[in-house]
């Protein structure tokens, strides 16, 4: 007898997302109304499920491979990211980000592994998704952020990683703002425009890869040799099946997996006219994260917008309400004017939310599961360069290769087994209280 694996949780129109909205109308989605038979079903179109099926095609250019997304690709949780491909160490339950001199080289080299393959694709293809390699800033507003930059340097120095220091000065010539007091600058940070960046994705896959959209899987029997997908119109039946779903499986209740979905916001300006990009100064493009993980992230873009991205809110059942996005909005508006007073006028023209995949130890789920699927699940705040290096890797590992990258993988700790609800929602949701509370002006 098949068993079942259920899906409840899908992608929900969680604000108006600003980096799908100023792209050009996409194509009409590809929807799953009919019975259909891969060799291999892809579920998830985020960065990981994008790379992961490409890796497939790649390896077993013979073989049939289908990806399929609940929502349109670029417009849910890989496209509402605020687009960094970071290749340092990352860990935002921690102050100074780092962890331990071997798990931060770990990190870096997983890290740029996703970040390599993705840049390779963008430039064969010519994805026009304004890939920069830029580097980011790590900027600080007061002496408790400096002190922690000072910590996040000294983990740099023991892992051979470059970096350099700004006055307030250098980062005021950089941002056009006093408001930050000093920054650390490092060079090997890619940025992005992610909503065009999965489209592009997307679009080039190879010829041995459909793409479905609007799509959502509601169920898989995952017994016997083969599995079979069902939807809304149709089903699709599989040899193998690779799960790329993210915060998406999180799991409560009777059998909790320990991953946590926590939201953040983000809103995006309306283009700035000639008067207001002239009294700002700066450089045209630049890319900012807060000393404070739960601070404000700040990215100034080419096509003369500003996007904002704070707050953080734990939601299991995966959507936000209205109270959450105003709440969010009035958090991006304070954060803004204090940065940018010389930009009163400028008004936020999208706001939106998007769930990140965390869990309490850093780990994540990779490999074979129980049931017989493939799954490359978690990525700890770090989508962009974690989803994609961990996309190509589950391929690689379903295809029976093996490479230091894959063991590191398989070696990395599961999620840590959480509370049962209410008692989860209390606790992340206090932690997340304290954090924001501390991160005081760094919002």
């Amino acid at each position: 007898m098949a068993s079942n694996l259920e899906f409840a949780r899908f992608p929900a129109p969680d604000g108006v997302n600003g980096w799908w909205e100023s792209l050009a109308p996409a194509r009409a989605a590809n929807i799953v109304s009919a019975q259909h038979r891969y060799d291999w079903v892809v579920v998830g179109g985020g960065i990981t499920g994008l790379c992961a099926a490409r890796r497939l095609a790649e390896l077993a250019p013979e073989a049939s491979i289908a990806l399929v997304e609940a929502d349109r690709i670029g417009r849910t949780t890989a496209g509402r990211n605020s687009g960094f491909f970071v290749d340092l160490p990352h860990d935002i339950s921690s102050e100074s980000y780092s962890r331990s001199v071997a798990e931060d080289k770990a990190d870096v080299r997983f890290q740029r592994h996703g970040i390599d393959y993705v840049r390779s694709i963008v430039r064969e293809h010519g994805i026009d998704c304004d890939w920069r390699d830029d580097g980011k800033f790590h900027a600080s507003v007061n002496q408790k952020g400096l002190d922690a930059l000072g910590h996040f340097a000294q983990g740099l120095v023991r892992i051979d990683e470059a970096f350099q220091w700004l006055d307030r000065p250098a980062i005021r010539a950089v941002t056009g703002t006093d408001f930050y007091q000093g920054a650390l600058f490092t060079p090997g940070c890619s940025t992005v425009q992610p909503a065009a960046l999965m489209r592009g994705l997307a679009a080039t896959q190879p010829a041995n890869v459909t793409v479905f959209e609007s799509s959502p899987v509601t169920r898989v029997e995952t017994g016997g040799n083969e599995k079979v997908l069902h939807f809304a119109g149709g089903t699709i039946t599989a040899k193998q099946v690779i799960l790329c779903t993210n915060a998406y499986a999180a799991t409560f209740g009777i059998h909790p997996n320990g991953l946590l979905p926590v939201y953040t916001f983000a809103s995006l300006t309306r283009v700035m006219n000639a008067d207001e990009i002239e009294r700002l100064g700066g450089t045209r493009s630049w890319s900012l994260i807060p000393a404070d993980p739960m601070g404000t992230t700040v990215r100034r873009l080419a096509t003369d917008r500003i996007c904002i991205r704070n707050h953080f809110a734990f939601r299991p059942e995966l959507h936000v309400s209205a109270g959450d996005l105003a709440k969010a909005k009035a958090l991006h508006q304070r954060s803004f004017e204090r940065r940018f007073p010389m930009l009163a006028d400028v008004e936020f023209e999208y706001t939106w939310g998007g769930p990140l995949c965390l869990s309490s130890n850093h780990g994540a789920l990779f490999g074979r599961r129980a049931d017989g699927l493939l799954q490359a699940v978690g990525c700890n705040g770090l989508g962009l360069s974690r989803g994609s290096s961990s996309g190509k890797l589950i391929a690689e590992y379903a295809l029976g290769e093996t490479n230091e990258l894959v063991r590191q993988l398989l070696n990395q700790p599961q999620p840590r087994s959480l509370p049962l609800r209410p008692i989860v929602d209390v606790a992340v949701s206090a932690t997340i209280w304290a954090k924001e509370r501390s991160a005081g002006a760094e919002l």
